[in-house]
């Protein structure tokens, strides 16, 4: 009997949809998923939170890594903490995997226009790529496609900008940390709200702009870049939000204002901490020889609130 019994268990996950032995993990983990888009093969990281109530579409984020990383980097708790978000607020969370010449997909870029790396200088399709993963996600959990969101660091945080200016019909509202929009023109379809949320100090991508002494070991690689008040300067104008804000947060280390009046609902927010450099607000762990995440401001709970937010308070 318990041979029979195994060879059913065996035949039944055999027989199961492919991409949904999330169902019965019982680690709590992203798992990785390959996929081949524009002729290559490509990967992201899927996490969906165990007991995830799927008689309802679930919301969708994807999280764009930094220059540099990779998927797994992104999904590390330690260091951007949406995983444990994600298990908290009950959304799916997609990592991503940049353009990388390397087999596992190790020191990626995302081509977000100007920047970064061998994904910009090959035009690496990575809108395509996103389109691509959210599909997948799709086949293989419900999701409610009215509340797919964009976030991103550094890279990936220019990247999700990419899509609020190129792929309005794909993501809601992007939130982007420590890296400013990058693309030459952006014409979106409809207003989108942004959060961008950035210190002070970075020394990567300069508050003030241009590229930063740590911006990247070869300089071509990297561009001039915009700084943050003209960047959320663009988006309150896309927007057509009220020219003054209003302050939202005002704490030690850090603060936040809004933009309101914005056409359709849409919003604009900035959160700026004083200290952190070029990292994820909140976060835990930081590349060896970086200067320590701000603590004054929690990156990850601020941009799920702030998602939740401009999908009327649904989480």
């Amino acid at each position: 009997m318990l041979h029979r019994a195994l060879i059913l268990a065996l035949l039944t996950l055999l027989a199961a949809p492919a991409g949904a032995s999330w169902r019965d993990r019982d680690n709590d983990e992203a798992k990785i998923v390959d996929l081949r888009h524009d002729g290559e093969k490509r990967r992201y990281a899927l996490y969906v939170p165990p007991g995830l109530d799927t008689s309802k579409p679930a919301a969708l984020v994807l999280a764009f890594h930094g220059g540099g990383g990779h998927a797994e980097f992104m999904a590390d708790d330690a260091r951007y903490g949406l995983i444990s978000k994600a298990r908290e607020g009950g959304f799916v969370v997609a990592f991503p995997n940049g353009y990388s010449r390397l087999p596992r997909g190790r020191l990626a870029t995302w081509n977000a226009g100007g920047c970064c790396g061998d994904a910009r200088d090959r035009n690496s399709d990575d809108v395509g790529f996103s389109r691509a993963v959210v599909a997948d996600v799709s086949r293989q959990v419900a999701i409610d496609r009215q509340r797919v969101f964009a976030t991103g660091m550094s890279n990936g945080a220019m990247m999700a900008y990419r899509l609020a200016c190129e792929a309005t019909d794909l993501v809601r509202a992007v939130a982007a940390v420590a890296g400013t929009e990058a693309v030459t023109t952006c014409r979106p379809a409809r207003p989108v709200p942004v959060l961008h949320i950035h210190a002070r100090n970075d020394t990567h991508v300069l508050f003030d702009g241009g590229a930063g002494p740590d911006a990247f070991r070869d300089a071509s690689k990297v561009m001039d870049f915009v700084s943050v008040p003209e960047t959320v300067k663009r988006w309150v104008g896309r927007n057509a939000c009220q020219t003054q804000p209003e302050r939202t947060l005002e704490s030690p280390g850090a603060w936040c204002e809004r933009y309101r009046g914005c056409r359709d609902g849409a919003t604009v927010q900035l959160c700026v901490t004083a200290d952190g450099g070029h990292s994820w607000p909140g976060a835990e762990a930081v590349r060896r020889g970086k200067e320590n995440a701000s603590q004054a401001l929690d990156a990850s709970e601020a941009i799920w609130t702030f998602f939740s937010e401009v999908s009327g308070g649904r989480r």
